[in-house]
């Protein structure tokens, strides 16, 4: 197999982009690395296209080893051929490889298996032969009766050869193509509540059933966990009769010889006891792995905004992780996030103590300067938002609030990096502290937390854990190292996500800083223990020094590239004279527009180019709201079958994927991302269950 012109195709790239971003790999630079500082090479691949081609390149590279070992493992017994060799070498799946392995691997003790140790291989070959003529058969059978053997009748003869014949069809890879395309084709997945009497959510899927062909993954996913909860049975129901009558077509090649009947009852109790059993377990894993593919692509999708949503800067918030019966936690931060102050107050259920805990928070409004007030969104959220909204009208200060995704507070606040941090407070003013610093900087937060917590997918308990964790800590990695960190103020859990940069790594920069002070300069980062020249190049351009004594230090500039971008420094560049200088400086002209970017606009951050939040002053509730009314909301997470925004009120509204666009649209991500702003009409509100329908056609 040649990997790379597979890979060109594919990804419909030029050979020299593949061959030179393998090696990149291979030689251990990191995928943000290579994204930022070895353009030339990959002709401008972004960090997502990278990383696919990564994974692609490794599920080949393993391929190309399980075609090598099963051929080995063949031609170990002898068994191999010509044609089973190319067939092998051929496939371009692991499936297909396992399929033409099948009658050669080592099999536990079966019904055929003891068929053979009785003697019966020949007999089954005969009737697999079909060349038997008439009145001979009953001759042929008494052959192989041998009661030492326990083959005491020819009923029993024939039953052992059936047997062997039943597995011989079962393992042959051409006839699982056919019942694999079929059931593709015409299969349905057919679903029934095991107590229909019981309300439940999956009350749609007691009775149910769709082609394998069109439902969506997230009724897959859906309909696993119904089956996993045991509320619902799940069956695969395949066309059996045209299954069968397709592998007797190829099987039987003699209609009118006596082996007829026996054949046709090896081929349906191959197909009935061995093919069905593990083609239904094969479609359903097939199915739940694409579904959970594009679960973990979606949740991928929305946390990279997320992430990305832009930080509010130089105000001091109050963080409110809003609680009934033990009360609003409060906690107050400085511009930077320091801690100033914490309390807790208790103005809801069932305390009810409004007037004392307004008076609590004014206090600490006008004693820190407040600007901003930041809300989470759990329990108690729109009662506490309420009572706040009340209080700004109270006050005369220029003040706001904003409600704030708090998924994954909880965790951080038990976590080991919430103790490290604060180990002297209550877990629960930790949850303030961290939805307040959501607002001042979501990435230097939300980092703290497994990004599988943070609420913006579907399903993502259920998906497998490893490749949810993998896909997320990239998405993770591409964040910080696109928005980069500051070398002197980041923390333990920034710093391990910085290309190259180990979470042990990350700690012995943190005691260099601690033990010597500030960085100064980039340079010091090679007398930091562990951190050698290899990780120096991987990390270096990511970390920014701010207040440094060489001002290159707080851009994106790499330091290999410090030459030229003094050459540039005070320059008046024309963009129309860039070839000129790249063949001056020697330098890609993709590097060259890199470093004049870092140099005319130092210090950027690409997330001031992100939807702003939105920030209230008054409080909106559901009774409010009337059909065709127009609102602003913001997209807090994108599903397969649409979108949920925050309009301001208790509930998210619902943008079915038929009313996002007044086109066609195949996923709500080609239309909304986590963290847009949108404009929606209200198409329908039910105040009962708290449901509010959306739509974004013809605002």
């Amino acid at each position: 197999m040649d990997i790379v012109k597979k890979l060109v195709e594919e990804f419909q790239l030029k050979p020299f982009q593949v061959t030179n971003t393998i090696n990149l790999i291979d030689e251990g630079n990191t995928i943000p690395f290579i994204a930022r500082y070895r353009k030339e090479q990959t002709g401008n691949l972004k960090d997502t296209v990278l990383r696919d081609l990564f994974d692609r390149l490794n599920y080949l590279r393993n391929l190309k080893d399980r075609q090598e070992e099963v051929i080995r493992l063949i031609e170990e017994q002898g068994k191999l051929t010509d044609d089973l060799r190319k067939d092998i070498l051929e496939s371009e799946t692991l499936q297909r490889i396992e399929d033409l392995y099948r009658p050669y691997r080592p099999k536990r003790r079966t019904r055929a298996t003891i068929a053979k140790e009785k003697g019966l291989e020949g007999l089954a070959n005969i009737l697999l032969a079909q060349k038997v003529d008439k009145g001979e058969l009953d001759g042929i059978v008494k052959r192989y009766l041998d009661e030492e053997k326990g083959v005491n009748t020819e009923e029993e003869a024939l039953e052992g050869a059936m047997d062997i014949i039943a597995e011989i069809i079962s393992d042959d890879a051409k006839y699982r193509d056919i019942i694999r395309n079929i059931a593709n084709n015409k299969g349905i997945l057919q679903t029934e509540g095991v107590e229909k009497q019981q309300k439940s959510v999956y009350e749609m899927y007691y009775d149910y059933k769709e082609s394998l062909k069109t439902i969506a993954n997230h009724r897959i996913l859906a309909i696993n966990r119904g089956e996993k909860e045991k509320v619902l049975k799940v069956n695969l129901v395949l066309p059996n009769e045209e299954i069968l009558s397709k592998i007797k077509s190829k099987v039987i090649i003699n209609d009118s010889i006596e082996t007829k009947q026996y054949l046709e009852a090896s081929i349906e109790d191959s197909y009935k006891r061995l093919i069905f059993p593990s083609m239904e377990r094969e479609i359903r894993s097939n199915l739940s792995e694409r579904a959970e593919e594009e679960a973990i692509k979606v949740f991928a999708l929305n946390l990279k905004p997320l992430l990305m949503q832009p930080p509010v800067k130089g105000e001091t918030v109050m963080g409110i992780d809003p609680a009934f019966r033990t009360g609003c936690k409060v906690a107050v931060m400085d511009d930077t996030g320091k801690l100033l102050d914490y309390t807790t107050v208790y103005p809801t259920e069932p305390q009810n103590q409004v007037d004392k805990a307004k008076k609590e928070l004014k206090d600490l409004i006008f004693k820190y300067d407040v600007d901003i007030i930041a809300i989470g969104n759990g329990t108690a959220s729109r009662e506490t938002e309420m009572i706040v909204a009340g209080m700004l009208q109270e006050i005369d200060k220029n003040l706001s609030y904003i409600i704030v995704n708090e998924a994954g507070a909880s965790v951080y606040s038990a976590s080991e990096v919430g103790q490290e941090e604060f180990p002297d407070l209550d877990v629960s003013i930790r949850g303030a502290i961290s939805i307040g610093r959501r607002l001042q900087d979501p990435l230097a937060e939300l980092v703290k937390i497994d990004p599988k917590h943070i609420g913006v997918g579907q399903y993502q308990h259920d998906l497998n854990q490893g490749k949810l964790n993998q896909a997320l800590e990239g998405v993770v990695e591409d964040c910080v190292n696109t928005v980069g960190v500051d070398l002197n103020t980041a923390s333990p859990s920034l710093l391990r996500y910085v290309s190259g940069i180990s979470s042990r790594v990350a700690q012995n920069l943190i005691e260099y800083r601690e033990e010597k002070g500030k960085f100064t300069n980039r340079e010091e980062l090679l007398k930091v223990k562990g951190l050698g020249p290899k990780t120096f190049t991987q990390c270096a351009g990511f970390l920014r020094i701010p207040e440094g004594n060489n001002p290159l230090d707080n851009t994106a500039v790499h330091p290999e590239s410090y030459p030229i971008a003094k050459k540039l420094m005070g320059k008046n560049i024309d963009e129309n004279n860039i070839e000129f200088l790249s063949k001056e400086f020697g330098v890609g002209t993709l590097t060259l527009k890199d470093i004049i970017t870092e140099l005319k606009k130092p210090g950027r951050d690409p997330r001031e180019e992100m939807p702003k939040p939105i920030f209230r002053t008054d409080v909106l509730k559901m009774e409010d709201l009337k059909e065709d009314m127009i609102l602003t909301g913001t997209v807090r997470n994108v599903v397969d079958f649409g979108a949920f925004v925050d309009i301001g009120v208790k509930q998210d509204g619902l943008i079915h994927i038929s009313h996002l666009s007044n086109k066609y649209v195949k996923h709500p991500k080609e239309i909304v991302k986590v963290g847009d702003i949108v404009q929606v009409r209200i198409l329908e509100i039910d105040i009962d269950r708290g449901r509010i329908s959306l739509s974004m056609k013809d605002v």
